[in-house]
């Protein structure tokens, strides 16, 4: 008999050689109905596969992430079924799961593939899923898979090959489809009921532009319709609210080529978003005992080989120039400038925890690819924060931080969020991780139980911390239910040596402080992107970089609507005057194009009585009122997100 914990902490005894499948159905078939795959020993595994000792287990439905990239996984295979039916003679390289979907690249062996196969591919998959083949999984010696490849002709199979050793090859079947594949995968193709093939794109073998261009299919599928519809309602509304889009019509920011790709000028506008984003942290930092620095925009290779970053990160910093025989590296992150200032004076445990927080600007190296609006740029203001503290400290201290972004999640109306807790594989320790396995375990032990403590949602996540630490990143979804990855919290157990950082502890001796790494405002460029869409650019007022339009009937009334913009003015409010000679009706319907939070209308009776004739973005004519009670109305509003 085998033993299987389960997450509540239950232990029950089963046979050996049971699956994950069979532990649903004994504790109901309504369980063993809904669960997709299974996270064995923190390992997504089949639903199918044998337990053949103990081990913990929790069981994933289609709404638990592993459970989407099962499911997804899976279509994937699905997917090249029908291609390789419909179009004989192609071959595969990769179809991994994404976050919404997943894709396949493949090589069409010179047919051609349009749009209109993906209805033709779409109408088999479901043909084929309605047979409910099973996904068969198989372990391979490497020379049974290396000839299996050789005799197919498949060059791309035989190079994934070539990194993998006997006992790490596996194959998947499902009807008549055979895949070199790790897996995991669904039970079978029956649980695939809705079908959307998205989009062809080009994509090079491995990413690399000197190898042959594949074609790339992405999907998506879900286990009901009513899922694919809304998925796909969603989708059209996000085509309507893309930030590249609303970002051009409301002047917020550009791009120029002679500039460079991924780096964005930021027009007035943005820049007015920027300030009122910028003060939102100050006051919250300020409030919370953060002290403000500055650090350069480059510094020696010397700083980021002793940080660790260049092994580790070479990739994705600009590549160095050469002064006086020197290497200098434009700034890929402010903490390795942050340690060297903690270090500029001796600290004691009185000065404990000590906050620096900068909005720096950093410069990442992104792939032409993967530049995406203000998403994915390669010029970034970081809402950047350093947190060094005592071990007794820490708890209380990631505990504020993870405070900080509750609240500003409430301030920007965003409902969904979850807190995704990256962990290290302790197989990649002195490789993809800093070699130090007890340190690991115990920081991440506590900062699970700062989530647990502080009842916040959270997933954990194997194989996705920092080099230097384990990290929360977190989700958020906006107004129409797309999901944003918008910021960190990461714990630091190395840094503090290599820097040599320290204080004097109580018993006159020397300690090393535990740092935490912490961006809550993200960088405007991501934050601004996500809150585009969210708002659909219809900032709430507080935040719109023009809150106030004054539209006069004519030029009659100019100067009182000069009198109007300069009494708002006096309260730091936002306003413009459309000056044109246009009639009032054009004035309203392109303000509201604009996206303004408030339009004053004046004219004759206004003037007189010094009032405003007041209409709301989305809410129409409000009635005419004093200008002083507007003033005061207005004011109310845009302290109430305090």
């Amino acid at each position: 008999m085998i033993k299987i914990t389960l997450p509540d902490g239950s232990v029950r005894e089963y046979n050996e050689g049971t699956s994950a499948y069979d532990v649903a159905a004994s504790i109901s078939q309504g369980l063993a109905k809904a669960v997709v795959a299974a996270e064995v020993n923190n390992e997504v595994w089949d639903l199918t596969r044998p337990i053949n000792s103990d081990a913990s287990l929790k069981l994933l439905k289609f709404d638990d992430e592993g459970g989407k990239k099962t499911f997804w996984h899976s279509s994937a295979h699905l997917m090249a079924e029908a291609v390789e039916t419909l179009f004989p003679g192609v071959k595969f390289w990769v179809g991994p799961p994404l976050d919404n979907g997943y894709y396949y690249d493949i090589d069409m062996g010179g047919q051609t593939l349009s749009e209109a196969d993906l209805e033709r591919i779409e109408k088999l998959m479901l043909e084929l899923a309605k047979q409910d083949n099973k996904f068969e999984r198989s372990e391979k010696p490497k020379a049974e898979a290396v000839q299996y490849f050789t005799e197919k002709g498949d060059e791309y199979k035989l190079d994934l090959l070539s990194g993998l050793a006997d006992g790490e090859i596996t194959f998947y079947k499902q009807g008549n489809f055979t895949d070199l594949c790790r897996g995991p995968h669904i039970p079978s193709t029956g649980y695939i009921k809705a079908i959307k093939l998205l989009n062809i794109a080009g994509a090079y073998w491995k990413g690399d532009s000197n190898n042959k261009q594949l074609t790339r299919i992405y999907g998506i599928t879900f286990p009901k319709q009513a899922q694919l519809d809304a998925h796909l309602a969603m989708l059209e509304e996000a085509k309507k609210r893309d930030h590249r889009i609303i970002g051009k019509e409301l002047e917020i920011f550009s791009f120029d080529d002679e500039v460079g790709p991924g780096l964005p000028l930021w027009l007035p506008k943005g820049a007015a978003l920027i300030e009122k984003l910028e003060a939102l942290a100050k006051k919250n930092e300020n409030e919370q005992g953060y002290v403000r620095v500055k650090s350069p925009h480059i510094a020696k290779e010397a700083l980021y080989l002793r940080s660790g970053h260049l092994p580790y990160y070479a990739d994705s910093m600009f590549p160095p120039m050469e002064l006086d025989g020197t290497k200098y590296y434009l700034k890929a992150m402010n903490c390795p400038h942050h340690h060297k200032i903690f270090s500029a004076t001796p600290k004691s445990y009185r000065d404990m925890p000590l906050r620096f927080a900068e909005y720096g600007t950093c410069y990442r190296y992104e792939q032409s690819g993967e530049l995406m609006g203000l998403m994915r740029v390669r010029s970034m203001q970081m809402n950047d924060a350093h947190i060094y503290c005592t071990k007794d400290q820490f708890e209380e201290e990631f505990m504020k931080v993870n405070e900080l972004y509750v609240k500003y999640f409430k301030i920007f109306g965003i409902d969904k969020y979850q807190m995704r807790f990256s962990k290290h594989a302790p197989e990649k320790l002195g490789q993809k991780y800093i070699d130090n396995a007890p340190l690991w375990n115990e920081t991440e032990d506590m900062v699970r139980r700062v989530l647990v403590k502080s009842g916040l949602p959270f997933i954990e996540v194997a194989d996705e911390a920092a080099f230097y630490g384990p990290k929360i990143d977190i989700q958020i979804w906006s107004a129409i239910g797309k999901e944003f990855t918008i910021a960190t919290n990461q714990v630091d157990f190395a840094q503090a040596e290599r820097f040599d950082l320290s204080f004097v502890n109580e018993n006159n001796e020397r300690e090393r402080p535990i740092i935490i790494h912490r961006a809550p405002l993200s960088t405007h460029e991501r934050m601004i992107g996500f809150l585009l869409e969210h708002y659909a650019g219809k900032f709430p007022v507080w935040l719109a970089p023009e809150q106030v339009a004054v539209l006069p009937i004519s030029d009659k009334y100019l100067d009182y609507a000069k009198q109007v913009r300069a009494e708002l003015k006096k309260h730091n409010i936002e306003v413009s005057i459309d000056e044109r000679a246009e009639k009032i009706g054009k004035k309203i319907r392109d303000t509201e194009l604009r996206r303004v939070p408030y339009m004053l209308v004046v004219g004759e009776k206004e003037a007189a009585d010094n009032a405003v004739a007041v209409r709301k973005q989305g809410h129409g004519d409000q009635g005419v009122k004093s200008l002083a009670d507007f003033v005061a109305q207005i004011n109310q509003e845009i302290a109430e997100y305090k």
